[in-house]
């Protein structure tokens, strides 16, 4: 069976093309041979589970310990029990040691013997071995409240028996660092006592995406296997798009070679085919794009949106952890400035938040009315189009809006996102920059536009600058500079349409 790239659950090397997992974490060995207790987390579908499951063979063949990765997902839901909680987790440890090791190396039947807790199980296992046992804990934040804590809290109060007694070394894997998980109890509740009840965790080891050349090795892996190339500017630009997310990754190749080519490997992979196959995800929204925008209705994560999309500064108290929580989900980048974590992100999230608006655009706003006989977008027709709309309804539209710090910049994106369907809107932001970059692309044409909210006498000076060196960055002679302006003026005094002349660039001045 040909290998293929994979987008849905555990990677495994006889079926899928995969970066070797061992080499992403490199430091977690000497961890567990120092017999510690850690923390492994990253976003959904980096490649945690992959990553666990390689671990756990290499040290079941090296022989030196007893390794086992269980899930403790099953026992996450908000009505459980304590009693069916301790049973569900110990028959997922159960499961797991019957499919990853020799009889001889398994816990207890829970079937066979009453067992009082986790703890008393582990305990048990421990003492009935002469090697250390490892034990990976995946899902950990899929428990809550009182469940949670009572786990934690468990392997707490073993901690101080190992190795005899109990498991040598235990590893939560989750999406967020230990720091966080009080956020798993209930507001109002004082069950946690201190920041965590697993304060014997020695490091917190974070997964990250794959580096450019582990994906330039993940797509040469098809190439060697069937001939067809990924020629390097499609890598290049895989990588881009992606910036390494593991699922994103997999999806663009999968999406190229199977969906778009039907695995015709004789075909040539172009950065046209790459550009359809980014589309035709995000138009698709699979799973893991759907849970990404399912977190933009929390409050943490809109107040992080918002603001890159509207390039503010955000003051955040220093213990406040929304910052930590926004990275934690992948939702956006762990460097600074804060800005959305890839360009597929940053295109589909403001796309989505959008949509109430763009699905209540009127019929009459259509690409027809702004494309000439020749095929040429007139983007001046656009802009003046929006003026007048923008004039006569952002009042009611912008009022109801669920997403009100960014909707004048949202109502806008609608508007040409309607327009220019087919077409390609690159949008850059990032948080304290004061503007909203966006290259729009129709056919062979190319605008640029910089989209900014007038806070003072300063905005519009400011936003020529910017402007100007963005457009020498795209290699353009002129641009769009539109300003929104929220003040109490009357219209006659903010709509306006006008050219200037600025470091030797044409800046078309659109006032809103």
């Amino acid at each position: 069976m040909n290998k293929f790239f994979n987008t849905a659950g555990l990677c495994t090397p006889d079926k899928h093309y995969m970066v070797d997992p061992l080499k992403r974490l490199t430091d977690i060995e000497n961890l567990i041979n120092n017999e510690l207790y850690f923390m492994v987390h990253a976003p959904r579908q980096s490649g945690k589970t992959t990553y666990l499951h390689a671990l756990t063979q290499k040290l079941n063949w090296e022989g030196k310990h007893i390794a086992v990765t269980a899930s403790f997902e099953r026992a996450g839901f908000s009505t459980i029990t304590m009693d069916k909680a301790n049973e569900t987790i110990i028959d997922s440890i159960y499961s797991a040691s019957k499919q990853q090791l020799q009889e001889i190396f398994c816990p207890g039947n829970p079937e066979q013997k009453k067992y009082l807790d986790l703890k008393n199980y582990l305990q048990a296992w421990s003492e009935s071995q002469e090697k250390p046992i490892v034990l990976f804990v995946d899902e950990i934040d899929a428990l809550l409240d009182n469940v949670l804590i009572s786990v934690l809290r468990q392997l707490r109060d073993g901690y101080q028996s190992r190795p005899k007694h109990f498991p040598s070394s235990i590893a939560l894997v989750g999406l967020r660092d230990i720091r966080d998980y009080k956020a798993q109890v209930k507001e109002g509740r004082k069950s946690l006592g201190t920041a965590s009840p697993f304060n014997i965790k020695s490091d917190s080891l974070v997964l990250n995406n794959f580096k450019k050349e582990e994906v330039f090795e993940l797509l040469d892996q098809h190439t060697r296997a069937t001939g067809q190339e990924f020629p390097v500017e499609t890598k290049e630009e895989i990588f881009r798009l992606s910036n390494g997310q593991p699922w994103l990754t997999n999806a663009l190749a999968r999406q190229i070679v199977e969906k778009i080519l039907k695995n015709d490997y004789s075909q040539k992979i172009t950065l046209e085919i790459v550009t359809e196959a980014k589309n035709e995800l995000i138009l698709r929204r699979d799973t893991h794009l759907d849970c990404l925008i399912d977190k933009l209705n929390e409050d943490k994560v809109k107040k992080i949106v918002q603001a890159i999309i509207n390039g503010d500064f955000v003051l955040f108290d220093r213990l406040d952890d929304t910052v930590s929580y926004v990275r934690d989900l992948g939702i956006v980048s762990q460097t600074s400035p804060l800005k959305f974590a890839n360009p597929i992100y940053a295109e589909i999230i403001p796309r989505v938040m959008a949509f109430s608006f763009q699905d209540s655009l009127p019929e009459e706003i259509a690409q027809s009315k702004f494309v000439n006989q020749a095929g040429a977008l007139d983007m001046e027709k656009l802009l003046k189009s929006f003026q007048v709309f923008y004039q006569r309804n952002s009042q009611a539209w912008l009022s109801r809006f669920e997403y009100k710090e960014s909707a004048h910049h949202l109502l806008l994106m609608a508007f040409l996102q309607r327009i220019v369907n087919g077409g390609e809107i690159i949008r850059e932001m990032a948080v304290g920059n004061g503007r909203l970059d966006m290259l729009v692309k129709f056919r062979k044409q190319e605008f640029a536009l910089e989209i900014k909210i007038k806070r003072d006498n300063i905005t519009i000076e400011e936003g020529k600058e910017q402007l100007s060196n963005y457009l020498d960055r795209l290699g353009l002679s002129e641009g769009y500079l539109v300003i929104f302006d929220p003040g109490k003026k009357k219209w006659e005094q903010k709509i306006y349409y006008k050219d200037i002349t600025y470091n030797n660039k044409k800046i078309i001045m659109v006032g809103l």
